[in-house]
């Protein structure tokens, strides 16, 4: 059986995720992890909460918490949200755990024994109304290459040049606009550019890759520069050598420890499971090994954590560590930026959609549909109240549970079961066949991560379906019982292959439709929300995981002839389109509030 690690982007535990997140990291990781395992693959999707660095700092600053807390309470807000959106986690855990330190800590070691990571004195920003170190990110100034104004102390976006914080024209804190302090500190550096041919040589072997992606990577390679990986700050990971652990003014910083992430959550749930060694296998390089994130985050997972898994590893040069070789991403799926009604999403100025708020309003499946047929796959894309409900009426409504409402009525009200099919015809023959083709159509598009082309596919076989019921027209049919039952099976098979076709990206519904034509085993296994002791003797915290051996398969398998069927519920809920104008009026009070 073959095997795929889905990497999930960690979420900043600094406040509830808007659904401009999950579109990146979300929606399409668990698609293609649902779909993976109806294939038949052993997945292992991983993620948690990112909980070190400066912006959990500064939010617990302005709520009068300390930084622990503030991640104690978004670790959960954001795991409950995850869950309510149905995204299928083999774990997802958070980064404050104790496993997840002895992990960061092998790694830096190796890699600081192989000569990869070096010790030297650099100029750091700190924060004149603090005090504390100001991370690159957190430093933004016009870029010295192509005068962006908004250029941040680690990259500018305009560009895609590395820079450092005090290379910038006019720098400011982005916490309080003023000017940082720049002072001479002992740190250690990530030595990238000895990476630069070993990753070169690997970003040519990559097939498949969304251009944007490959082409962005290629090119940071052209610069690359050693990078601080500690900081002065209190909060995050001690730094594993004699002469630094026991101090209080430096950890590793987040941006390192938190890409080790994938990693350490892969060796906590080998942990849970009862097989310590359980992760290996899909790190050993036999596993499909695919990352989820928005574009921003490109550079640390196809540069940065690449050099990390070099480095550890003893490539190019050195031996690996205690982990052993540890595999390289097989692709980095990267996907562009989701905008709201013609603004970038922005908490701090209440220009944001959170998802909870679209759960409890709406339902995932709803907000699961509008993000994988409309979302910012390969291109930055608007989302707008006015097209979430237009594609939920004319689409899932009246499309996808019209399909199921008007097959599974006219069974229940005529026979009360699933009728033996008589002799078919050639549209029924040419039925069948088009939508069992479907999961080779669907399906080569969701190995190639093209989700959009993937649902627009398998709606296509929805809308065949309903207008083979419509030409049919089996409630014409009363006095041809024999042709009417053919039909009516053959109608209720074409709901049997949509329903899983459907699945990776509407599985809440889905499972409904088992349910509704005889199921008798969970169909579409949802994560569970647990309550865990933390391995190591740290603070307890909760936990996704959940079981998903379930029914789904991705093929046509045959329906039960006989299989007694009830009245249908309906799938989705008609929005009305007062809606727009809601959501709209709530969102600007909330601005301007």
């Amino acid at each position: 059986m073959s095997r795929v690690l889905t990497a999930v982007a960690w979420p900043y535990a600094n406040g509830p995720r808007h659904i401009g997140h999950v579109a990146g990291f979300g929606v399409p990781s668990d698609v293609f992890s649902r779909y993976s395992r109806m294939a038949g693959k052993q997945v292992l999707m991983v993620s948690g909460t990112d909980e070190h660095g400066t912006p959990i700092q500064v939010q617990a600053d302005r709520e009068g918490v300390t930084a622990r807390e503030l991640a104690d309470r978004y670790n959960r807000v954001i795991a409950e949200d995850l869950q309510g959106l149905g995204l299928s986690y083999d774990l997802f855990t958070r980064t404050t755990t104790r496993n997840h330190y002895a992990v960061v800590q092998t790694l830096f070691t190796a890699m600081h024994e192989n000569g990869y990571v070096v010790e030297r004195s650099q100029l750091s920003a700190i924060d004149p109304s603090t005090g504390r170190g100001l991370p690159d990110r957190y430093v933004e100034g016009t870029c010295p290459i192509c005068s962006y104004d908004g250029a941040r102390g680690d990259q500018c976006d305009n560009c895609g040049n590395q820079l450092d914080p005090q290379d910038l024209i006019n720098p400011r804190s982005k916490i309080d606009g003023k000017p940082p302090k720049f002072v001479e500190s002992a740190q250690f550096f990530l030595e990238l550019p000895a990476f630069a041919e070993a990753l070169g040589s690997w970003l040519q072997t990559r097939q498949g890759w969304r251009p944007n992606v490959l082409k962005f990577s290629e090119n940071l390679l052209h610069d690359l520069k050693p990078r601080a990986i500690t900081r002065d700050l209190d909060w995050g990971v001690p730094i594993p050598l004699p002469a630094w652990q026991d101090r209080t003014d430096k950890r590793i910083y987040v941006w390192f420890d938190a890409v080790i992430g994938y990693l350490s959550a892969s060796v906590e749930w080998a942990r849970r499971t009862g097989d310590a060694d359980a992760w290996r296998p899909y790190w050993d390089g036999s596993a499909d090994a695919r990352y989820f994130m928005g574009k921003d985050n490109v550079v640390f997972h196809s540069v940065i954590w690449p050099a990390i898994l070099l480095g550890a590893s003893g490539r190019p040069a050195g031996k690996p560590g205690p982990l052993g070789e540890l595999s390289l991403p097989t692709e980095v799926v990267s996907s562009e930026f989701l905008t709201m009604e013609g603004r970038k999403f922005s908490s701090s100025r209440s220009v944001v959609i959170y998802v909870r708020d679209v759960l409890e309003r709406y339902g995932a499946d709803a907000l699961r549909y509008y993000l994988s047929v409309a979302g910012p796959e390969t291109s930055d894309t608007d989302f707008t109240w006015e097209q979430f409900v237009t594609r939920n009426n004319t689409e899932l409504v009246a499309g996808w549970g019209n399909l199921v409402n008007r097959s599974l009525s006219l069974v229940h009200k005529n026979l009360g079961a699933i009728p033996a099919p008589g002799e078919l015809t050639g549209e029924d023959h040419a039925a069948l066949a088009q939508s069992k083709a479907g999961f080779a159509s669907v399906g080569a598009h969701l190995e190639r991560s093209q989700q959009k082309a993937a649902i627009t596919e398998a709606m296509r076989v929805v809308g065949e379906a309903n207008k083979y019921l419509s030409d049919q027209a089996p409630w014409k049919l009363k006095d041809d019982p024999r042709r009417r039952d053919s039909v009516l099976h053959v109608a209720l098979q074409l709901v049997d292959d949509a329903k899983a076709l459907l699945t990776p990206f509407l599985p809440e519904s889905a499972d409904a439709v088992d349910a509704m034509l005889g199921g008798d085993r969970p169909w579409a296994g949802q994560p569970e929300l647990r309550e865990v002791e933390d391995l190591d003797g740290g603070p307890d915290y909760p936990v996704l995981m959940g079981d998903y051996d379930t029914a789904a398969v991705w093929e046509s398998r045959p329906i039960r002839v006989g299989q007694p069927i009830g009245p249908p519920t309906p799938l989705f809920k008609k929005l009305d389109p007062s809606v727009v104008d809601e959501e709209l009026a709530r969102l600007e009070g909330e601005t301007s509030a």
